[in-house]
């Protein structure tokens, strides 16, 4: 079988879905892989580093002709003719942004290619060395305190000198998710003082364990705030009414605020507005994480750092790819444990089980039709 691991072409976009280390293993699994030229070059992986691990190198996007899977980062978008230079029963995997895709997944289903959307994958044990939103978020928190250090004029941890003594930062974080915890545990390291909030209550103890405070918001409706899935639900009208009245008081005395809430396919929600911006000390910074998504503050800005009423915002939208070195490495073991299951190991042949929960909550078109059910109504 042929693999094929195109060059990103996403705007902005660094990272590849392979590494050396990937593509060895990968053809020990009996596949022949192909890289497309200069695919892993913004990532400090060289066309050279792909040939010695046993790959081919392939000029433009003609390999992907011939594959019978292709791994992509954040999926394949039709030319201007519809079409995704795929052969018809070829397997695509990768980020696919299948929620929020609707055309992208139609063509999908047009060229009849069966299709794997990772950022749908089922929260359960067995599937956690799978999990690229984990794997790519937690390089996400790291990076959105290293940001928010980079834009804040003073230092993070507390200094005593002769001349006097400089307080230590105050950073709050918003959404307890991986993203989150990076972020606690980074901010800490560098010397700040921590607070977090969520809408789960069992993230206190992890923010606890931090060594961060937890900000309560509503305990009754924090209860049912999570979903069999293990993702954060979307919340009532009331809760975020109350969040935005217990948030207000706590920003203003914030020095730096990063927001990282976000629920799968639908915009995100607004946890800090333009009100509560007003009241914060000048010089403040907020790094927002789901800008991408519209984000947790609406006055933030795409691909931009901005400043508003005195305090500066950072929309960057893809923090991974900020650190492609480190991203992409964990973004090709994830799809590299996603596929390993697939083959047997014997005849080196395909061998997909059409009923393990790990294909259902991932699959999104097979055989010309959408097939995930929450892409069918």
């Amino acid at each position: 079988m042929k693999i094929t691991i195109p060059k990103e072409r996403q705007s902005g976009e660094q990272r590849v879905a392979a590494s050396p280390e990937s593509i060895k293993k990968l053809i020990g699994l009996g596949f022949d892989v192909t890289v497309e030229k200069g695919a892993g070059t913004a990532s400090a992986i060289s066309d050279a580093d792909f040939k010695d691990a046993g790959a081919k190198i392939a000029a433009g996007k003609t390999a992907l002709k011939d594959a019978d899977m292709v791994l992509t980062i954040n999926g394949l978008d039709p030319d201007s003719k519809g079409s995704l230079g795929l052969k018809k029963g070829a397997i695509l995997i990768g980020g696919l942004s299948a929620l929020t895709n609707e055309k992208r997944v139609e063509a999908y289903a047009k060229a009849e290619i069966t299709s794997f959307a990772m950022e749908l994958l089922p929260r359960i044990t067995r599937a956690q060395s799978m999990d690229i939103l984990s794997s790519q978020a937690n390089l996400a928190g790291y990076k959105a305190v290293i940001d928010g250090a980079a834009e804040f004029g003073k230092a993070f941890p507390m200094m005593m000198t002769a001349a006097g003594t400089i307080p230590p930062a105050k950073v709050f974080i918003m959404g307890v998710g991986v993203a989150g915890l990076q972020a606690i545990a980074t901010a800490k390291r560098l010397g700040a003082v921590v607070t977090a909030t969520d809408v789960r209550p069992a993230t206190k103890e992890q923010v606890a364990s931090l060594g961060g405070k937890f900000l309560t918001v509503d305990e009754e409706m924090e209860k049912e705030a999570e979903t069999e899935g293990g993702y954060a639900k979307e919340m009532p009208p009331e809760y975020y009414e109350k969040q935005k009245q217990v948030v207000a008081e706590h920003i203003k005395k914030q020095d730096i605020v990063i927001t990282t809430a976000l629920i799968p396919g639908r915009p995100a929600p607004v946890l800090v507005t333009e009100d509560m911006v007003k009241t914060m000390r000048l010089g403040s910074v907020i790094v927002d994480l789901a800008v991408a998504q519209g984000g947790n503050c609406p006055i933030s800005e795409a691909d931009k750092v901005v400043e508003k009423h005195g305090v500066k915002l950072v929309g960057h939208t893809n923090m991974p790819s900020r650190l492609a070195a480190d991203a992409s490495p964990l973004f090709a073991k994830n799809l590299l444990n996603f596929i390993t299951p697939l083959i047997d190991p014997e005849s080196k042949e395909l061998k997909i089980d059409w009923e393990d929960e790990i294909i259902t909550g991932t699959l999104v078109t097979r055989d010309g039709k959408v097939v995930h059910p929450r892409l069918t109504g």
